[in-house]
């Protein structure tokens, strides 16, 4: 099974609801979820706030933050996935934020990346350095976020 299915699969088990704020993966993470049979089960569904002031205005991201450490940062990841949750009134938020290049972006190479799972037992944040051209590190991106949550929420069965 991918990644998605897992997921999907593992959270319907719970009765848990999923909702996904995005940056640069640009909606990649909702498709590939939405490419699972039977997604609605699950998949509340999912907020692009590309530019920097949306994740203040959509996803309640505190401002200070973002004025300070600017999009790509840990804590924003976190704040985005507990932002969505609340926004979208699901138990499970993903996030993603970086730079998926070819410039950098707040002072932050191409490949850096923050993702984040929070569930109503916390948050946890992965920070990468991912290589590769821009559709690399955004098809990355949607993969480690997919895998830090079935990491954190189990495999199904």
């Amino acid at each position: 099974m991918s990644l998605a299915s897992d997921l999907l699969e593992g959270l319907e088990a719970r009765g848990w609801s999923l909702a996904v704020a995005e940056s640069l993966t640009g909606g990649l993470v909702s498709a590939a979820l939405v490419d699972v049979p039977g997604a609605s089960s699950v998949l509340r569904g999912a907020v692009v706030a590309y530019a920097t002031d949306l994740k203040g205005t959509l996803l309640d991201v505190d401002r200070g933050l973002l004025d300070a450490r600017g999009a790509v940062d840990p804590d924003v990841a976190a704040a985005m996935a507990v932002g969505v949750r609340a926004r979208l009134g699901a138990d499970v938020g993903l996030a993603t934020t970086g730079v998926a290049g070819p410039d950098p972006q707040d002072g932050k190479p191409p490949g850096t990346v923050h993702v984040a799972v929070s569930t109503p037992d916390g948050s946890t944040v992965r920070s990468l350095r991912l290589t590769g051209d821009r559709g690399l590190v955004r098809a990355r991106s949607v993969e480690a976020v997919l895998a830090l949550a079935v990491e954190i929420l189990g495999r199904p069965g």
